[in-house]
């Protein structure tokens, strides 16, 4: 396992990558995986430092590491590090606060400077390089313009123009596309073993996102959660019943959050006891508990970044809501992304107006932009919600 089987519709991408991994002449001290959120960005840069951590004279001479069984390649072996993120040569930054912070940056710059101890290259992926300030970015330019020779950096970001242009002018940028529903559905029902049937919603009313329809498919209770934000959207006939309304989304956004984060912070603690050396249940040695201490801190830091991320996604799913009622609203033969709730929506669509439609779609992105600059989510969704129902321009009393 490369890790290449967990991406879908991406075969030119994968293509250039693994080409560039098997001929020195085509590598590049630098690259840039850009694309929309659920593409695959993070994959596909675990899967090519995968490749690039394997060396080419034992990539099928049998494995000696004991996370991937008897008689495994050396290929596997590594793909089974890196996935544990425990490659000496692989170092990761992966935040999911607001920002990603110069020290981090600086850790990092200092850790590239080290020549690979066992692989052939040493790989440093930067998740969200989005997420850099400008001044935190001339920190990591500055290693992009004086790398060392076995270095290689590959930033993931949604798109080239998140990072600043002295970056994209020193970085290889590799786009990936959307997949489509039936990509997306023939990968959960072949990696995952999901039923076609309910591989296909989930693809389709997580609109592609690869992670987000993994979850859909393989966890009721967000099917449920989702559920009962898109009714308790359609349910809104007044002022009062959108502050009502509102108060109700963000406590689902926190619960899916809580329940998003829960299961990821449960593998981290685990890997952490792995790497040093404590079986799960085991006793922490005192010497050892300031690590785990601080791997809690940091899970408490992150609380922030999740919960405006789950109120994200909820704002997403109302997006693809009026989107629905739109097309209804406008006879346009296309698929609805929640075809699931056909009946519901053409009553919506029967009771509004296109305008309307349009005026609910107009407010919830402004409600992302609100949210994204800090404004308190429950004041953001609230006006969304009034104008979204209508309320605002009918001038409606609570």
């Amino acid at each position: 396992m490369t890790g290449w089987s967990d991406l879908t519709g991406q075969e030119a991408a994968i293509a250039l990558l693994r080409e560039a991994a098997s001929d020195p002449a085509a590598m590049t001290h630098g690259w840039l995986v850009t694309g929309p959120p659920g593409s695959g960005r993070s994959n596909l840069a675990f899967a090519f430092a995968a490749e690039l951590l394997t060396p080419p004279a034992s990539a099928d001479a049998p494995g000696g590491d004991p996370t991937t069984g008897a008689g495994a390649t050396a290929r596997d072996a590594v793909a089974a590090q890196v996935a544990a993120r425990t490659h000496p040569d692989l170092a990761v930054l992966a935040t999911d606060r607001v920002v990603i912070t110069i020290d981090e940056v600086r850790q990092l710059v200092a850790q590239s400077q080290y020549s690979p101890s066992v692989a052939p290259y040493r790989v440093i992926i930067v998740e969200d390089a989005d997420r850099m300030s400008e001044r935190t970015s001339n920190v990591l330019l500055k290693a992009l313009e004086e790398p060392p020779p076995r270095t290689v950096w590959i930033l993931c970001a949604p798109s080239a123009a998140d990072l600043i242009p002295t970056i994209r002018s020193r970085v290889r940028a590799v786009r990936l596309r959307v997949p489509s529903v039936t990509e997306v559905a023939d990968l959960l029902t072949r990696r995952d073993g999901v039923e076609p049937t309910l591989a296909e919603q989930a693809a389709r009313e997580a609109q592609s996102h690869i992670g987000m329809a993994h979850r859909l498919a393989t966890d009721a209770e967000a099917r449920e959660r989702r559920r009962r934000t898109l009714e308790l959207a359609l349910g809104v006939q007044s002022v009062s019943g959108a502050v009502l309304a509102a108060e109700q989304l963000v406590a689902l956004a926190t619960d899916d959050a809580k329940a998003f984060t829960a299961e990821r912070e449960a593998l981290e603690r685990e890997a952490a006891l792995r790497s040093l050396g404590i079986e799960p249940g085991g006793t922490v040695p005192p010497a050892l508990r300031g690590s785990l201490k601080a791997l809690e801190e940091d899970q408490k830091r992150r609380a922030t970044r999740s919960v405006r991320d789950g109120v994200d996604r909820v704002l997403v799913d109302l997006l693809s809501l009026h989107r629905d009622v739109l097309l209804l609203q406008l006879g346009a033969d296309l698929e609805l992304v929640n075809e699931s709730m056909r009946a519901r929506l053409e009553e919506a669509a029967r009771r509004g107006s296109a305008e309307q439609s349009l005026a609910a779609l107009d407010a919830i992105a402004q409600a992302r932009r609100r949210v994204e600059g800090n404004t308190p989510p429950l004041l953001a969704i609230e006006a969304m919600l009034i104008t979204a129902s209508g309320r605002a321009a009918l001038g409606s009393p609570a």
